[in-house]
C-alpha cells in the first residue's frame, strides 16, 4: 500500500468514525423522535465521503452543529370554538439554520404535528434551501390542531391565536413562514393580517403563499408539484425518457397533487389515480382535473365525492394501496413515510420506471433502498420539492422590491431552479463517488452550500 493508499485508507476511517459517533449521540439526545433520526440518518449516509475528503469540516463540528436547531419555539394556543368551549393546541416553530439566510419552511396544522416531525422538516429544509440557491436559512412550524370538520370562524380563531405567538419571533429579515399541510392561502391570509394588525403596519415579506392580489406571487400554488414534475422529466431526458405516454400514479390530492397531476399531463401522461387520508381513486380514463379542483379547491370535499361525476371510475378505502396500481411513474405527494418496502416491491415488481418525491420523506428508507437497488430512476424530495420553496423566496423578493413578475416570467424561473438543481446533484453524486445517485447528490450538495457558509461564518 502506497503512502498516498494508507493516507486515504485513514481519512476513510476517521469519516466513518465520525458520522456514527455523531449519529450515536443524537440517538442519545433524541430517543423517541424517529422522525429527525431517520431524516439525519439518511443523510449521514451520503456524507461519508465529504468527510473523508474535506477533514476540515470535521475539525469545526460541522455535523454536531448543523444537526442541532439554532432554536425551538414551542407554545400554548387557546381558542375558542363556536359553541365557546376553550380549547388549547400546542404551537411549534423550529429555527433550524440561518447561515444562508432568514429562516424559511411552512407552517403545518395536522393532528401528528410533534417536535420529532417539526424537527425533521426544518432539518431536511437546509438542505433543500441550500439547492434552490437562494438566500434563505432553514425552518418549521406549525401545530397539532386539527382543521377538519372545523368552521372557518373557528380556522380563524385558531390561526390568529397562533399567530399572536408566532409573531415574537418571525419577520421579513429573521424568519419568513409559508403553508403546509393544513395550512393554505386562507389561513396564511389570517396570519398575515394578524401579524400586521400586532406590528401596526403593513410588512408584506413577513410570509409567503398569499393570495396574488395581497402581496403573494403568482405561480407559488403550482410551484411544488410543478417544480417536482420539471425535475422528474430532467431524470427521465437523462435516460431518453420523457412523459409522454406514460401512465402516472400520485398520491395526495392537496396543492402538491393537483398542480403534479396537471403538469405530468400537459407533458403528454396519464394520471389514473390520486388520494386523500381516507382513500383513493382509480379513473382508467385518466383523472379529470377540472372535477379533481372542484371537489378539493371549491368545495373542499373528499376524494370519494369524484364518483358522483364520473361513476365508471373506482373507489377503494384504504390510500396505502394506491401504490398496487400499476404505472411507469409514481409521484408520492401526501405525506412523509406514506411508501414503505411493500409498497416499493409492488411497483417495482409492476414495472414502475421513476419515482419523485413530492412530499417530504414519503419514501422510508427500505423503500429507497429498494428503488435504488432495482434501478429505479429516484428524484428524493429534498431536490425534487423545491420549488414551492424557490418561488416562495422569489416571492420575498417581489415583496422587497414592491413589484410583481407575470405568471410566465415565475414559471420560466421555476423551471431554471429544477435544471439547476438536477444538475448540481448529478454534479455532486459523480464528484463524490456515485455517479447518478440523486440522493447521495442532493444530500452532498446542499450540505456544502451550508457547510462552507458555517466555516466562514465561525463558531456559532
Amino acid at each position: 500500500m502506497t503512502k498516498m493508499d494508507t493516507m486515504q485508507a485513514n481519512n476513510k476511517k476517521r469519516a466513518n468514525d465520525y458520522v456514527h459517533e455523531v449519529y450515536e449521540l443524537l440517538k442519545k439526545r433524541n430517543p423517541d423522535e424517529k422522525e429527525f433520526l431517520q431524516a439525519t440518518r439518511e443523510i449521514f449516509d451520503s456524507l461519508r465521503p465529504v468527510f473523508s475528503k474535506h477533514p476540515e469540516y470535521i475539525a469545526n463540528g460541522i455535523l454536531e452543529r448543523i444537526t442541532e436547531p439554532e432554536r425551538i419555539i414551542i407554545f400554548r394556543v387557546a381558542w375558542e370554538d363556536d359553541q365557546g368551549k376553550v380549547h388549547v393546541n400546542r404551537g411549534f416553530r423550529v429555527q433550524f439554520n440561518s447561515d444562508l439566510g432568514p429562516y424559511k419552511g411552512g407552517i403545518r396544522f395536522h393532528p401528528s404535528v410533534n417536535s420529532s416531525i417539526m424537527k425533521f422538516l426544518a432539518f431536511e429544509q437546509i438542505f433543500k434551501n441550500a439547492l434552490t440557491g437562494q438566500p434563505i436559512g432553514a425552518g418549521k412550524g406549525g401545530s397539532d390542531f386539527d382543521p377538519k370538520g372545523k368552521s372557518d370562524r373557528e380556522i380563524m380563531r385558531f390561526t390568529q391565536s397562533f399567530t399572536t405567538e408566532l409573531s415574537k419571533h418571525i419577520g421579513p429579515d429573521v424568519d419568513v413562514p409559508a403553508g403546509d399541510i393544513g395550512v393554505g392561502r386562507r389561513e396564511i391570509g389570517y396570519m398575515f393580517g394578524q401579524y400586521n394588525r400586532l406590528k401596526g403596519g403593513y410588512e408584506a415579506g413577513v410570509f409567503t403563499g398569499k393570495d396574488p392580489n395581497h402581496g403573494g406571487s403568482l405561480g407559488r400554488k403550482e410551484a411544488t408539484g410543478y417544480g417536482t414534475v420539471y425535475f422528474v422529466e430532467e431524470m427521465l431526458k437523462e435516460k431518453g425518457l420523457s412523459f409522454e405516454g406514460t401512465t402516472v400514479v400520485v398520491s395526495g390530492s392537496g396543492n402538491v397533487s393537483t398542480y403534479a397531476i396537471e403538469k405530468a399531463m400537459q407533458l403528454g401522461a396519464k394520471v389514473v389515480a390520486c388520494s386523500d387520508s381516507n382513500g383513493y381513486i382509480y379513473d382508467e380514463n385518466g383523472i379529470d382535473l377540472e372535477t379533481l379542483k372542484q371537489l378539493k379547491e371549491v368545495e373542499n370535499k373528499r376524494i370519494s365525492e369524484y364518483l358522483k361525476f364520473h361513476p365508471e371510475a373506482k373507489y377503494v378505502e384504504n390510500c396505502s394501496e394506491i401504490w398496487t396500481i400499476p404505472c411507469d411513474i409514481a409521484l408520492p405527494c401526501a405525506t412523509q413515510n406514506e411508501l414503505d418496502e411493500i409498497a416499493a416491491q409492488i411497483l417495482i415488481a409492476n414495472g414502475v420506471k421513476a419515482i419523485g418525491e413530492g412530499a417530504n420523506m414519503p419514501c422510508t428508507l427500505e423503500a429507497m433502498a429498494a428503488f435504488q437497488e432495482n434501478k429505479v430512476l429516484f428524484a428524493p424530495a429534498k431536490a425534487a420539492n423545491a420549488g414551492g420553496v424557490a418561488v416562495s423566496a422569489m416571492e420575498m423578493s417581489q415583496n422587497s422590491m414592491r413589484l410583481s413578475w407575470t405568471v410566465e416570467e415565475v414559471d420560466e424561473r421555476l423551471q431554471g431552479v429544477m435544471k439547476n438543481i438536477y444538475n448540481s446533484c448529478l454534479d455532486a453524486a459523480e464528484r463524490f463517488g456515485e455517479p447518478g445517485n440523486l440522493v447521495m447528490g442532493a444530500n452532498i450538495a446542499g450540505f456544502l452550500k451550508v457547510a462552507d457558509a458555517m466555516v466562514a461564518h465561525g463558531l456559532s
